[in-house]
């Protein structure tokens, strides 16, 4: 039996295709071995949970490897201290592997923890069991925690992170874990704990997992706090993880390497892993969304026979059609996130459609916030958006909230017929009427207006015209005030529509000599270009402009 690509849950290697995790696995564990305490925190399924049962498995020569996932554990669970431990003590006892790990005392005490009554079932009772083990055994232990973000609104998980600190301060005098590894979204050396109420929270917020405690209405947060509040940072002692988890175009191909020596597809592993790579910048489970997309929904259709005829240039384009039209749990997060936070919309807004740079600053709260969530990345001191696909559902989320009522959107709604021709899109025509309509509705517009909204506009105008079988994308290398490129997908056919704020005649030269460079670069004939011109003199309307052995196709508004 052939393996899967696998988006649901941790990917095991003898089911699934999988990334070589051994150079990560290597890293982790040099930290472990220097004795660090942290926290393995990235975006929403980015293979957090694989990493952590990959690194359980790698450490178990050399060390004795408690593991345990905090979503096992109820709200109940957290309710108060003693409810905790009490759990805490029984999901040990279920890992049948560790009993000949720990001597009968061990062992007993905690079978009295986990069911010996509320007197019994302390934290400190608990540590100190814990110590007294560490002290015993032949091998350190490593203590590996999975899904700690369903414990961060309690204050018994403050506490917990407490005595973690405590006994590692004192690990010169007192045995204690070799290594403590928390996995989630959130970095908890950040955590602060906030006294409000639960109304103050936000519908869905990130903040608030279990609600909190109610009986002193505090909240553990990673919101900022003022100082006239109680606040504490019981994990502080925390390294920082650096190791990086996206993969790389060369960890994609060695994953489509395995898939190939399977199915024989004939597939150019480097071309298609490059193309994967452009379209998702690493981010795992996009990557192998589209990988899945590829072997199991592609490949058997109509215009795809086969998987030869799937894993192919075409092939990916429309995987990243599917993966963009679904609706699934990551693309609802990242929707849900910027509803609820209006300054982290505003500031996505703001990278997607003003062509303005923000500066990547940690300091600021929407952009650690958008870095925490996978939203954006730090690319030579700027922020952007992470890759190609989040950046389209953006635009997609953006855009069909302004479709409603915009007249641009209703004349290519009405007129989109007309650019389809034999199945193939008509660019020029399309620009043709953009023209037209552009300056009939917004051509007494103030400069500053067009400059804001001009582009937004013709993205507006586009989306109908290529819904349901084109993708577009922005390049996020030529991106800025005076200059967009659009690429967009047609049926395998791609066009690359360069739009300017126009300065001059010396400056749009140069912006012609761009776009001859940048289709060398697609291996195209024929490019375009939408101007947005504000001299009064101007002649709007489309024409062609050869550029040596090209052609550019120039719309003027």
């Amino acid at each position: 039996m052939h393996k899967i690509f696998n988006v649901n849950g941790d990917c095991k290697p003898e089911l699934h295709y999988m990334v070589d995790l051994g150079k990560r696995l290597i890293e982790i564990k040099a930290m472990v071995d220097h004795g660090d305490y942290f926290t393995m925190n990235r975006a929403r399924q980015y293979g957090k949970t694989t990493t952590l049962r990959a690194l359980g498995r790698f450490l178990q020569k050399d060390y004795i490897v408690l593991s345990l996932d905090f979503q096992k554990l109820s709200s109940s669970d957290f309710a108060k201290e003693s409810a905790f431990t009490e759990a805490l003590a029984r999901e040990i006892l279920k890992k049948t592997a560790l009993r000949e790990r720990m001597s009968e005392e061990i062992w007993n005490e905690l079978q009295t923890f986990a069911y010996g009554g509320e007197d019994q079932a302390k934290l400190a009772l608990l540590f100190a069991c814990f110590s007294k083990w560490c002290g015993q055994v032949e091998k350190p232990i490593v203590f590996l925690i999975d899904e700690v973000d369903s414990a961060t609104n309690n204050q018994v998980f403050l506490d917990f992170l407490a005595q973690l600190r405590g006994y590692y301060i004192d690990r010169d005098e007192t045995p204690t874990f070799r290594s403590v590894i928390l996995a989630g979204v959130y970095d908890v050396k950040n955590i602060k704990r906030k006294f409000r109420s639960e109304e103050e929270h936000r519908r869905n917020s990130p903040w608030n997992t279990h609600g909190g405690n109610e009986e002193s209405g505090s909240l553990l947060t990673f919101d900022d706090c003022p100082w006239d509040q109680k606040e504490c940072t019981p994990f502080d002692i925390a390294a920082d993880f650096l190791v990086e988890m996206s993969f790389s175009a060369e960890d994609i191909a060695g994953m489509l390497q395995e898939y190939e020596t399977d199915y024989g597809t004939g597939m150019d592993i480097e071309e298609i892993s490059g193309l994967i790579y452009a379209y998702t910048s690493g981010y795992p489970f996009l990557v192998s969304r589209i990988c899945k997309l590829l072997d199991e929904r592609i490949a058997g259709r109509n215009d795809y026979p086969d998987k030869s005829s799937a894993w192919t240039k075409a092939g990916v384009g429309e995987a990243v059609k599917m993966l963009l039209s679904e609706k699934n749990s990551l693309f609802e997060s990242l929707t849900n996130k910027i509803e609820d936070y209006p300054e982290l919309r505003d500031m996505i807004y703001s990278l997607l459609f003003t062509g303005k740079g923000i500066p990547y600053n940690p300091l600021n709260k929407s952009i650690e916030a958008a870095e925490r969530f996978g939203f954006i990345k730090n690319l030579e001191g700027n922020a952007v958006i992470s890759n190609r696909i989040f950046e389209t559902v953006f635009y997609n989320l953006f855009l069909a909230e302004e479709a409603i009522g915009n007249e641009m959107y209703k004349a290519a709604l009405q007129e989109k017929n007309h650019f389809i021709r034999n199945g193939r899109l008509d660019m020029k025509a399309a620009l043709e009427r953009f023209v037209v309509h552009f300056h009939d509705l917004y051509g007494n517009q103030k400069e500053s207006f067009l400059e804001d909204a001009g582009r937004r506009y013709f993205l507006l105008y586009l989306k109908p015209i290529i819904n349901g079988t084109g993708n577009y994308y922005i390049e996020a290398q030529t991106r800025d005030l005076e200059r967009t490129d659009i690429i967009v997908d047609y049926r395998g056919e791609q066009f690359v529509i360069e739009l300017k704020i126009w300065r001059g005649n010396a400056y749009n030269e140069r912006g012609e000599e761009q776009l001859s460079a940048y289709l060398d670069y697609y291996h195209l004939k024929k490019g375009y270009m939408l101007s947005y011109n504000f001299n009064k003199q101007k002649q709007i309307g489309v024409k062609e402009i050869p550029l040596r052995e090209k052609i550019l196709v120039e719309a003027v508004v």
